[in-house]
């Protein structure tokens, strides 16, 4: 139930809700004194409105603008004092898979995957809030200075990057929206590679701002396409129309002058079936395709009477010409590659050969239902997949996925930072399994409370984060019982990492607030509840060494040493915090001729080994790079 408001009415509100009747373009989200948003008004817009001169103002140019997208630049380059640390228990096929979930804000991840994997994604899809006003948006707060933020993101702030309603009613509807999604785009762009390409669903309440901040971040020329996605087939009645589609933007991240930034997608079964071989021709598989094309497109020698090898005269229709010249027809007739049909009395038709012709459809602009699924049939399978239990109202479909995989992504990484249900995931293992390719993905997903009514809590998810995992699960096990392709790798595995405050304590960010009394603190710099391997994941995510890659962990005279990768080790790590780290372990390591290596301030005996590992290291394995924590 509505409370009154119990207040007079605010004038002004209403007289600027009269105006935006009227002149819509005049009112925009604008700073109050108070230092909050609301709406206001444009009086130079209003000026012009209302007069039929040009009236003197700021200066025009085009560009997209909104309060707060300062602050939103700022997001983009303020560091974070956090870490991945691994969840072994949750993972599935933790020491050989490809794949990765991580759980935790979106910007967060992706500020710590920049160092790894900039320029290494081929492919990203991402399903961010429609902003319908019952949504849900991050809100990021970034106001104050680089050295501030970096004190407070060390430390678990529930005022920062936390899950708001944004309601119609909220001045800064828009511009909250905005101020979300940019940092996280433009983030994005930098770690696609130079021929990857981004898929941002929307629907109407955005998809203008949407196309505007990615013409800013990517380019123009980058556009590719802004797909029309059918994903209703059943008419709304209860609405004054009933939305039948949402969008899919496609861009680029470095678009070539004239070069196809998509791929073609393969050819349906029913398309296939159109190519046969009636004649037995040698050069296998064929259809036939008019021979003929309008006269306007043709040359003074594509106008001839055509003679077939049993004699019979062919005449062009009015408007029409031959698709070759008179001498190259008959050269094409002699290699038999033009069809008279089975008595040789048919119309002339060029046969196209299935092996010679590149294997793929050019994709269109329109993405229809029978062909990639709708909410209702992703919704259904999603229920089937949970035994019944419908936890998550709004899946896309797998087959819309599969479609953007295909059109972008023959192997590599691709990379889902609004993850939801998991779509994204279930996409890449089934056509990996189905084509037998590598790719391999990254999913974020922030740990969103489920409501307890809702099945997925009945069903005993409290996280959307927990029924994206769980999707992952099924739907590799599911696949693993169905036909497979024989080279593809089997791996429907995935390593869990969840954000976190870094592992160092908080005072190797910020030494100034030590008291001299505590200096003993830095004795041990790392927090104590933290485990080796999550110190291991610290320093591959400092380092930028692929997070997917093997980890063996050995005992080497007594102490755990963790070995990534295959020889050359790309890392061997030793966390021992005992003081047992000697020349003679020092030398051991460096028979291995890792690329890195990484101890523990606190192992070394004493200041002296400290001092000489990296002579040690420089005699028995220059190519090693040294590094303690």
């Amino acid at each position: 139930m509505d409370k009154l408001k119990m207040h007079s009415p605010n004038l002004t509100e209403d007289n600027i809700a009269r105006i935006r009747e009227m002149f819509p373009g005049c009112v925009t989200e604008a700073r109050g004194e108070d230092g909050n948003m609301k709406l206001a008004v444009d009086f130079d817009q209003l000026r012009q409105e209302l007069s039929d001169a040009i009236v003197e103002g700021p200066q025009e140019r085009y560009h997209l603008n909104w309060p707060g997208k300062r602050e939103a630049l700022l997001a983009v380059n303020a560091p974070i004092a956090k870490t991945l640390r691994p969840c072994r228990e949750e993972s599935v096929d933790f020491d050989t898979t490809k794949n990765l979930f991580i759980e935790g804000d979106n910007l967060d991840a992706l500020k710590l995957l920049q160092e790894t994997y900039m320029g290494k994604v081929k492919m990203i899809y991402i399903d961010p809030p429609y902003n319908t006003g019952n949504d849900f948006i991050y809100e990021d707060d970034f106001a104050e200075g680089t050295d501030e933020y970096l004190r407070r993101s060390n430390q678990m702030d529930e005022e920062g990057n936390r899950l708001v309603a944004n309601t119609v009613t909220n001045g800064r509807f828009h511009s909250d929206w905005l101020s979300m999604l940019y940092p996280r785009i433009k983030l994005a762009r930098t770690l696609l590679s130079d021929d990857g390409v981004i898929f941002i669903s929307a629907d109407d309440n955005e998809i203008a701002n949407l196309i505007r901040i990615c013409d800013e971040i990517f380019g123009e020329t980058n556009f590719v396409a802004n797909f029309i996605w059918e994903k209703r087939t059943n008419r709304e009645n209860r609405k004054v129309v009933s939305s039948r589609h949402d969008y899919v933007v496609c861009y680029s991240r470095e678009q070539e002058p004239g070069g196809r930034a998509l791929k073609q997608l393969p050819m349906s079964a029913k398309a296939l079936a159109n190519y046969k071989n009636p004649d037995n021709d040698p050069r296998g598989l064929w259809k036939s395709d008019p021979a003929h094309a309008q006269a306007g497109h043709g040359t003074k020698e594509q106008f001839y009477i055509l003679t077939a090898p049993n004699g019979k005269k062919h005449e062009l229709e009015s408007g029409r010409c031959w698709l070759y010249t008179e001498k190259v027809m008959k050269k094409e007739i002699a290699d038999g590659k033009i069809w008279f049909g089975k008595d040789g009395n048919g119309v002339p038709r060029i046969k196209t050969y299935l092996e010679a012709k590149e294997r793929g459809l050019t994709p269109e602009s329109i993405l229809f239902a029978e062909e990639v699924g709708t909410n209702e049939s992703a919704k259904n399978l999603l229920k089937e997949l949970f035994a019944g239990r419908s936890v998550f109202d709004t899946p896309k479909p797998v087959g819309l996925i599969q479609t953007l995989i295909q059109l972008s992504c023959d192997e590599g990484i691709i990379l889902d930072f609004f993850a939801g249900s998991s779509t994204t995931a279930a996409a890449t293992l089934e056509l990996n399994a189905a084509d037998g390719r590598d790719r391999r993905f990254i999913l974020v997903q922030l740990p969103e409370v489920v409501e307890a009514e809702s099945e997925a809590y009945k069903a005993g998810y409290r996280s959307i984060a927990a029924v994206g995992m769980e999707r992952i699960r099924l739907a590799g096990k599911q696949i693993l019982a169905s036909e497979q392709h024989s080279k593809w790798s089997r791996d429907v595995g995935f390593r869990i990492l969840k954000i976190d405050t870094s592992n160092m304590v908080d005072v190797y960010y910020a030494p100034d607030s030590l008291d001299k009394a505590n200096l003993d603190l830095f004795v041990d710099n790392i927090k104590p509840d933290r485990t080796a391997e999550d110190l291991l994941f610290q320093v591959m995510l400092d380092w930028g060494i692929d997070l997917t890659l093997s980890i063996e962990k050995k005992t080497i005279q007594g102490k755990e040493v963790f070995f990534v990768n295959t020889p050359p080790y790309d890392l061997v790590a030793c966390f021992d915090a005992h003081g047992g780290i000697d020349e003679t372990f020092v030398k051991e390591l460096a028979t291995h001729k890792p690329l890195r290596v990484v101890f523990r301030d606190a192992g070394f005996k004493d200041s002296a080994v400290k001092i000489n590992v990296e002579q040690i290291f420089k005699l028995l394995s220059p190519v090693t790079e040294v590094k303690s924590i």
